[in-house]
C-alpha cells in the first residue's frame, strides 16, 4: 500500500513537472515568434510547443531562430510577460468554438413549433454570435495566461537549435532543458500558433 502510494506521489509529480516544461516551452515559443515577426514581417511562421522545447515552422535562417529564442528568453526573464501571449494561438481558436456554440445553443434553446417563432431566432442568433466574437479574444488571452503558458522560465535554459528542410517544408526543432528536469518530460504537446505577419494557423 505505501509503495502504491509512493508511486502516485511519484506520478503525480512528474505530471506536474511536465506540465510546468510545456507551459514555459509554449510561453518562450510565442515569444520567439513575436521577435521573429519584428525580424521577418512578411514570413509566414507558425508553431508547437511540447515539454521538451518546441518546433517551428517557416523558411527563415536557423541562426536567425536561435537568436530569436534567446532573445525571447531573455525579455521574458526581464518582464516582458505579454510575450507569452498570441494571438493566434490555439487556445484562442478553441474559446472562439466554445463561445460561439454557446451564443447557438442560447439562440435556439427551447421548443419553437411555429415558423415564425423559428424565424425570430435568426436575428438573435445574428446578435449573440459578434457579442461571442468580441468576447473570444480576451477570454483566450486569459486561458493562455492562467492555463496554457507560463512567462515563469525559472531555470529553462535553450540546449539546442537544428534547423532542417524537407520536400519545401523548414522545420526548426528549438530543444530546452531545465535544472529540475527528468527524463520523463515526453509525450505532452499543444498545437499552436502562428506568427504576425500574412498570418497562418497551425
Amino acid at each position: 500500500m505505501r509503495a502504491m502510494s509512493s508511486a502516485l506521489q511519484l506520478t503525480g509529480a512528474l505530471l506536474a513537472q511536465q506540465l510546468q516544461a510545456l507551459r514555459r516551452n509554449h510561453a518562450l515559443e510565442h515569444a520567439t515568434l513575436h521577435v521573429l515577426a519584428q525580424q521577418f514581417p512578411q514570413a509566414r511562421l507558425a508553431g508547437r510547443a511540447d515539454a521538451r522545447g518546441f518546433v517551428l515552422y517557416g523558411s527563415v535562417p536557423g541562426v536567425a531562430v536561435q537568436a530569436a529564442a534567446h532573445s525571447a528568453l531573455q525579455r521574458l526573464r526581464s518582464g516582458e510577460q505579454q510575450l507569452a501571449l498570441h494571438p493566434n494561438c490555439g487556445t484562442n481558436l478553441v474559446a472562439a468554438g466554445l463561445l460561439a456554440a454557446l451564443a447557438v445553443g442560447l439562440a435556439t434553446a427551447g421548443s419553437a413549433r411555429s415558423r415564425l417563432a423559428r424565424l425570430l431566432r435568426v436575428p438573435l442568433l445574428a446578435g449573440l454570435l459578434p457579442l461571442a466574437m468580441l468576447a473570444a479574444r480576451p477570454l483566450g488571452y486569459a486561458a493562455q495566461r492562467s492555463l496554457t503558458t507560463s512567462s515563469a522560465m525559472g531555470a529553462l535554459r535553450i540546449h539546442s537549435v537544428t534547423r532542417t528542410e524537407r520536400a519545401g517544408w523548414v522545420r526548426h526543432r528549438v530543444q530546452t532543458r531545465a535544472a529540475a528536469a527528468g527524463a520523463a518530460l515526453q509525450g505532452f504537446a499543444l498545437p499552436d500558433s502562428a506568427a504576425a505577419g500574412n498570418e497562418t494557423q497551425s
